[in-house]
């Protein structure tokens, strides 16, 4: 069954096209959560991956509302999306949409956009059900000691899941790299009180996140997302954004600190001329970055896996 799961963030869209067969899945039910899979298994065989950054999330957290212009820059990107879904004869679409669309006022008026441009709705997941489908996804074929605190940062929220075979505990906890640049690294590049004052906002969010979930007797942290992704590539000195480089790459603490250090003190443009970085990331890198190194400090782990695969994995194996 070739399927389309696409992923609207806070800052971006994804799109992975793929052929899953042999599908299977064990769905529990909880207290406020209806029907969330705890495990799902399956072959994917990637056809095609997309990412655009749109920044849908833009000024969400001051305003609680989504802006027309990054309702329209989504429009585009979609736009496109729907043009490859067509060519390639997809059977099955969901989206996803997460952080921003779960904190906007209007979030009926980007249901329509989403229902007009793709022809289906979006769902507005919960962070549990995020948190759960990125697990789902990031443990397919990892070999490494479990459990797994699996963490993923996003633009608005940050999910913390635990588990080995299938989810234990999760959390979603509203960090991330969009929201924290936003409510606190506003100098170019910032100053070391902007930098603390994220770092409080950060640390107390983790640490509850970590006690909610028995984050810390878990034997492996695995980091997901844009953030992580792009910090392995800088830790690992690549010359370009590789893929294959990346994934599974085991990034140890002091590489990540380093990182973090490098660019908090970098200005947007320097960061930008770095080979790995994507050119619509490069203004948050450095929150990104700052909470996936107070994640290892408050967790005690001393190297993260990073992983390509995260919640797109996971809704694709959801749709057969």
């Amino acid at each position: 069954m070739r399927v389309a799961a696409i992923d609207c963030g806070t800052n971006s869209v994804r799109l992975l096209i793929a052929d899953v067969s042999g599908a299977t899945d064990r769905t529990e039910r909880s207290e406020g959560q209806e029907g969330v899979p705890s495990r799902l298994s399956g072959e994917l065989t990637d056809v095609a991956r997309r990412m655009e950054i749109v920044r849908l999330g833009e000024g969400v957290d001051r305003t609680g509302r989504l802006a027309p212009e990054a309702i329209e820059r989504t429009r585009q990107a979609l736009l496109g999306y729907a043009a490859e879904i067509a060519e390639l004869g997809v059977g099955g679409v969901r989206m996803c949409a997460t952080s921003a669309s779960r904190d906007a006022a209007n979030a009926a008026d980007f249901t329509a956009m989403v229902r007009a441009t793709l022809g289906v709705d979006p769902e507005v997941i919960t962070g549990d059900e995020e948190a759960r489908l990125s697990f789902i996804g990031a443990v397919r074929g990892l070999d490494a000691e479990a459990p797994y605190l699996v963490v993923d940062i996003g633009g608005g929220s940050t999910e913390f899941v635990v588990g080995a075979a299938e989810v234990k505990h999760a959390i979603s906890v509203d960090i991330g790299c969009v929201r924290m640049t936003e409510r606190h690294l506003h100098s170019d590049p910032p100053t070391p009180a902007e930098i603390a004052a994220a770092e409080r906002d950060i640390t107390k969010a983790v640490d509850t996140a970590l006690r909610t979930v028995s984050g810390h007797g878990a034997a492996t942290l695995v980091g997901l997302a844009g953030s992580v992704t792009t910090v392995a590539a800088l830790a690992l000195n690549l010359p370009g954004y590789d893929a294959k480089r990346i994934h599974h790459a085991r990034i140890p603490y002091d590489d990540v600190a380093k990182v973090t250090f490098d660019l908090l003190g970098a200005t947007v443009a320097d960061r930008r001329d770095l080979p790995v970085m994507h050119p619509g990331r490069a203004d948050v890198i450095g929150a990104g970055a700052l909470i996936l190194r107070t994640i290892m400090e408050r967790a005690g782990k001393s190297s993260v896996i990073a992983s390509e695969h995260d919640i797109l994995d996971g809704i694709a194996l959801s749709l057969a």
